[in-house]
């Protein structure tokens, strides 16, 4: 009598955003054969995300139907459903998700409910901001994960406050460090994409505005968009790759005239960005990877938000927190003042996201954590 060997074990990495696309491609390069990658659509279009993913050299994923689209309880529970039946019928040895997107809370509450080891890469994130839905994606996901990767020792601190076992939380770093670092355009591309635009290297602003808390109000955005237009009109270039919500909200509220001396473009590609940030004098962003990747390009960033789940930036010196209105115009033209002393003192400032090798320490864990498959 033969008995059968256990099969390598497949880790589902589930995400629905081109943000966990970007943050857990490295990852999913570790893991190699034994990823199974899983999209829920909840931001889908093959012109984005079909970019993202031959960008980032990832497989084509399992996705997922009739999510993109709908509000946050009817993503969660349509994703939530297809989740069940695939994981039913072809078990993971483990789930991974990263962050507080509501595909990160359905791939969770799947994974709680089927009984497979749940990993959360990005764990202990607190903006304390109880008006963000991400607060509780992130909260109930950090809740119910067997494997609690925190990227500093910051979130980790956030996690023993509330009680999560030590035992389940490891100090990993952020794989945003891997991830800019091998995305970054060399030096000659960096080159012909500020031709392009033509802009001189440190000599510009680079914008981006996407948060609802920045886009569903013609107040919000048109205090960001009167502040970005200031700038530009004191002689300092800004380049605006527009996101669609914004665009159809600046069409929707009649703000036009507040971009004639923007350069706006379409979305840009993840190295494109990477690149166009690499030279920026000042990023100006409600992104929250974007407050991640300024320590790693060594770039100041003025974060258009009411609160931030990233401290770390700012405590470390390379960003600061506005609220769209004047204050966000007074600080950049101080900040742009004091470009050459700003930028030298940021080229020497360590990223407070770890050492580049967060995505080896991940798959390392994950692995040990997921049950064997039989073959």
């Amino acid at each position: 009598m033969t008995t059968c060997s256990p099969a390598p074990a497949r880790i589902a990495v589930v995400l629905g955003t081109r943000p966990e696309l970007v943050k857990l491609a490295p990852l999913i390069h570790e893991l190699g054969p034994a990823a199974r990658l899983v999209h829920t659509g909840q931001h889908w279009d093959e012109a984005m995300s079909g970019r993202f993913l031959r960008e980032l050299d990832l497989p084509e994923p399992e996705l997922l139907t009739g999510v993109g689209g709908r509000p946050r309880a009817g993503q969660v529970a349509a994703a939530l459903a297809q989740l069940e039946s695939a994981f039913t019928a072809e078990r993971p040895g483990a789930v991974v998700v990263q962050g507080d997107t509501n595909a990160t809370l359905a791939g969770a509450l799947a994974a709680n409910a089927l009984g497979i080891p749940l990993v959360h890469v990005e764990a202990g994130l607190r903006s304390r901001d109880r008006a963000m839905p991400e607060e509780h994606n992130r909260v109930m996901v950090d809740h119910i994960a067997d494997l609690l990767c925190a990227a500093t020792e910051e979130n980790a601190a956030n996690l023993r406050a509330e009680s999560v076992t030590g035992e389940a939380i490891e100090l990993t770093g952020n794989t945003v460090v891997e991830v800019v670092e091998r995305q970054l355009p060399g030096p000659d591309v960096r080159a012909a994409l500020l031709a392009r635009y033509g802009l001189a290297e440190d000599g510009y602003v680079l914008a981006t505005v996407h948060r609802p808390e920045n886009t569903d109000t013609a107040g919000a955005l048109g205090a960001v968009l009167t502040e970005l237009d200031r700038i530009a009109a004191a002689g300092t270039a800004v380049l605006f790759p527009m996101h669609p919500r914004t665009r159809a909200a600046v069409e929707r509220f009649g703000l036009e005239p507040l971009l004639a001396r923007l350069t706006v473009t379409e979305p840009v590609g993840y190295g494109d960005f990477l690149g166009l940030a690499r030279h920026a004098a000042l990023l100006v962003s409600d992104s929250g990877g974007v407050q991640e990747e300024c320590t790693v390009l060594k770039r100041p960033l003025l974060v258009v938000r009411r609160s931030t789940e990233r401290p770390e930036a700012v405590d470390a010196g390379f960003a600061a927190l506005v609220a769209p209105g004047p204050e966000l115009g007074t600080l950049a033209a101080a900040w742009l003042a004091d470009t050459p002393e700003r930028l030298a003192r940021l080229a020497s400032t360590p990223s407070p996201y770890g050492d580049g090798l967060a995505s080896e320490r991940i798959a390392r864990l994950t692995l040990a954590l997921a049950e064997p498959l039989t073959a």
